[in-house]
Protein backbone atom coordinates (compact mmCIF):
# COMPACT_ATOMS: atom_id res chain seq x y z
CA UNK A 1 0.00 0.00 0.00
CA UNK A 2 1.00 3.45 -0.62
CA UNK A 3 -0.93 5.07 2.54
CA UNK A 4 -3.17 7.45 0.51
CA UNK A 5 -6.97 7.43 1.13
CA UNK A 6 -9.11 8.74 -1.97
CA UNK A 7 -12.20 10.60 -0.21
CA UNK A 8 -13.29 11.27 -3.79
CA UNK A 9 -13.11 10.80 -7.45
CA UNK A 10 -14.36 13.51 -9.95
CA UNK A 11 -13.80 13.95 -13.77
CA UNK A 12 -11.67 15.66 -15.70
CA UNK A 13 -14.27 17.63 -17.75
CA UNK A 14 -16.21 18.81 -15.48
CA UNK A 15 -18.85 22.24 -16.16
CA UNK A 16 -16.96 25.16 -17.00
CA UNK A 17 -16.28 26.98 -13.39
CA UNK A 18 -17.26 24.16 -11.52
CA UNK A 19 -14.21 22.72 -8.66
CA UNK A 20 -16.01 19.77 -7.08
CA UNK A 21 -12.72 18.43 -6.21
CA UNK A 22 -11.08 21.41 -4.67
CA UNK A 23 -14.71 22.14 -2.38
CA UNK A 24 -14.24 18.50 -0.99
CA UNK A 25 -10.46 19.27 -0.24
CA UNK A 26 -11.29 22.51 1.24
CA UNK A 27 -14.36 20.90 3.42
CA UNK A 28 -11.79 18.15 4.57
CA UNK A 29 -9.30 20.78 5.55
CA UNK A 30 -11.56 22.34 7.47
CA UNK A 31 -12.31 19.34 9.66
CA UNK A 32 -8.83 18.92 10.24
CA UNK A 33 -7.38 16.78 7.15
CA UNK A 34 -4.59 16.94 4.98
CA UNK A 35 -6.69 16.73 1.74
CA UNK A 36 -5.00 17.64 -1.79
CA UNK A 37 -5.96 17.46 -5.39
CA UNK A 38 -3.82 15.11 -7.70
CA UNK A 39 -4.78 14.25 -10.83
CA UNK A 40 -4.88 10.53 -11.76
CA UNK A 41 -4.15 10.57 -15.61
CA UNK A 42 -4.88 6.92 -16.63
CA UNK A 43 -8.41 7.42 -15.37
CA UNK A 44 -8.83 11.01 -16.45
CA UNK A 45 -9.97 11.98 -13.13
CA UNK A 46 -9.16 14.61 -9.99
CA UNK A 47 -8.66 12.59 -6.91
CA UNK A 48 -9.08 14.19 -3.74
CA UNK A 49 -6.60 12.11 -1.14
CA UNK A 50 -5.20 12.22 2.15
CA UNK A 51 -1.59 10.47 2.26
CA UNK A 52 -0.03 8.54 4.87
CA UNK A 53 -3.34 7.47 5.87
CA UNK A 54 -3.18 3.88 7.02
CA UNK A 55 -7.62 2.52 6.97
CA UNK A 56 -8.63 0.00 5.28
CA UNK A 57 -10.63 1.98 2.84
CA UNK A 58 -6.73 2.91 1.74
CA UNK A 59 -6.75 2.75 -1.88
CA UNK A 60 -3.88 3.38 -4.88
CA UNK A 61 -3.69 6.67 -6.41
Amino acid sequence: MNGRTVLGRFPAGGPRGSWPAEELAHAARLEGQQAEVVMDIATDMFLVIVRGAETPATASA
